[in-house]
């Protein structure tokens, strides 16, 4: 009876073994996102025939796979657009493992921190900080799309948006980067200035937390470098993602930077050279 039971444990061991090294084979083809061209296919509203068909793409048709769902792909294709196609009209042993290599080809999530009834830190006059953050992000937006990127900003007006919904739309949208922008506050006036870039895991955000910080020493403002952060908008993501502090906005000098008409353009084109060089080095 002993030995039965031993065996049976060894059984069950092997077993939930198997299964683990198996979800970690399925998990790494979910992730696994690759390029490839196709021809006259439907792009539908959802995995399955009985989604609506929205677009049907041309010859030569270059698609971006970004997830999978049974034998269905969730795809970006022309002019950044989205939608799901059937496995099996997609012939992937000539496909090239995804890695976005510039901005044109790039999802990008920015997040103007605070908004409607969070007004985040306030200056030494009383000036919020939720109105620069949304000036800096509208700036970056439009420095990326004309250079073609997809840009998803988390809020585009003064409204409020939860904490844990800022991750979730890079999360879904698959992003190539989520940069979440800040400006920061000393516990006493006048006291700190300069900037901060911030990342919580190491493996797929600290390259570009390194990237960005190496273009924003040229901004008005100094460069504090990067450092850990421990901030859910970062720490409940799982795409490459940071949080820029732009500046104390209760200091007098980096406030005077902070809400002049010229640092948002600075700052979009410091973001969008640290997005270059670090879209090159993947």
């Amino acid at each position: 009876m002993q030995v039965l039971k031993q065996f049976w444990r060894q059984i069950t061991v092997t077993v939930i073994f198997i299964g683990l090294v198996i979800g970690f084979v399925i998990l790494l083809a979910t992730n696994n996102t690759a390029t490839v061209n196709i021809a006259n296919v439907n792009i539908r509203n959802g995995p399955g025939m009985s989604y609506a068909i929205e677009d049907t793409t041309a010859k030569g048709t270059k698609v971006h796979i970004m997830k999978r769902k049974n034998n269905w792909l969730y795809v970006r294709y022309a002019d950044h657009k989205f939608g799901w196609i059937a496995s099996w009209l997609v012939n992937e042993h000539n496909s090239q493992l995804a890695k976005t290599t510039k901005i044109s080809d790039a999802t990008i999530v920015l997040d103007p921190g605070h908004g409607g009834s969070d007004s985040g830190a306030l200056s030494n006059k009383g000036k919020m900080e939720k109105t620069y953050t949304l000036r800096v992000a509208k700036a970056v937006a439009k420095k990326l799309r004309a250079a073609g990127a997809h840009v998803v900003l988390t809020r585009d007006s003064d409204k409020y948006v939860g904490l844990s919904a800022r991750p979730a739309i890079a999360n879904k949208l698959h992003a190539d980067a989520f940069i979440s922008f800040h400006f920061d506050s000393s516990p006493e006036k006048n006291t700190a200035s300069g900037i901060t870039t911030y990342y919580y895991h190491k493996s797929t955000s600290l390259a570009l937390a390194k990237a960005l910080n190496s273009k924003v020493e040229g901004l008005p403002l100094p460069s504090k470098g990067t450092e850990f952060g421990d901030f859910l908008v970062i720490r409940d993501n799982s795409r490459p993602s940071v949080l820029m502090e732009l500046g104390y906005i209760n200091d007098k000098s980096d406030f005077k930077t902070i809400s002049s008409k010229k640092y948002p353009q600075e700052v979009a084109h410091a973001v969008y050279a640290g997005l270059s060089t670090y879209f090159a080095n993947q």
